[in-house]
């Protein structure tokens, strides 16, 4: 059966997720210290424990993880004495801060050629765990879709997320591939939802589960004649 729907992980396939976090963690840190002052040095073992209750109380912000660092951020201020209003906007204000910093982000450099092939031969969509927005990254019109956990309250590797992009690339699963490169997330979840799933696995990391990628690629550039290869075969 031929491939007609391709999705995409982003965190970790497109780019390098962890400078990009750590960038946005100084920023967020360093906008708090001029705007909040009375936050002073707060602990991160507080931050930690203010997400724990968070998460215990309502479970569904364990996939809203932008709703959920506003609720710590809200939470943090309150504690050091602001009043719930200001907490509030306080919170906004450092976390647009934050995501502005983590969309700052280095695309690998065969992404767009890559995606602008096969935006030519396939329906493209996005499945994301994450909360990048490809909008903002210059890549959106390539894809027909992008799925978000924190959209749908339940992220990968639960197969609704890929049922949904079946649904929208009006693609069976057999006629589907997914691209990723965590093993749970992405290898796994795409398998159990019927889906073929590639490993994108440029450090070239040995694969450690009883189950296995149907193909593993180390570049995005890869990818096409990957397809091509299946189709012939």
């Amino acid at each position: 059966m031929s491939i007609r729907l391709i999705t995409f992980d982003l965190d970790d396939t497109f780019w390098e997720t962890t400078p990009a976090i750590q960038s946005a963690e100084t920023a967020l840190r360093d906008w708090l210290a001029a705007h909040a002052p009375r936050l002073g040095d707060f602990p991160i073992e507080a931050l930690g424990a203010i997400r724990r209750m968070l998460v215990e109380q309502e479970p569904a912000l364990r996939h809203r993880i932008s709703e959920l660092r506003r609720r710590i951020l809200q939470h943090a201020l309150q504690d050091a004495g602001y009043p719930a209003d200001e907490a509030n906007g306080l919170a906004e204000q450092a976390f647009q801060v934050f995501l502005d910093a983590r969309h700052e982000v280095q695309i690998f450099p065969d992404v767009q050629p890559t995606l602008e092939f096969l935006a030519n031969h396939y329906t493209l969509g996005v499945i994301t765990n994450g909360n990048a927005d490809v909008r903002r990254l210059g890549l959106a019109d390539y894809f027909q879709f992008t799925l978000c956990a924190e959209d749908l309250g339940v992220g990968k590797p639960d197969p609704h997320p890929f049922q949904q992009a079946l649904r929208l690339g009006d693609a069976r699963p057999e006629q589907a591939v997914h691209i990723g490169d965590h093993a749970l997330d992405d290898i796994a979840g795409a398998q159990q939802a019927g889906l073929r799933a590639v490993w994108f696995n440029p450090k070239r990391i040995a694969w450690a589960h009883d189950y296995q990628p149907d193909a593993e690629i180390q570049r995005l550039a890869d990818l096409p004649k990957l397809l091509l290869a299946w189709r012939d075969n």
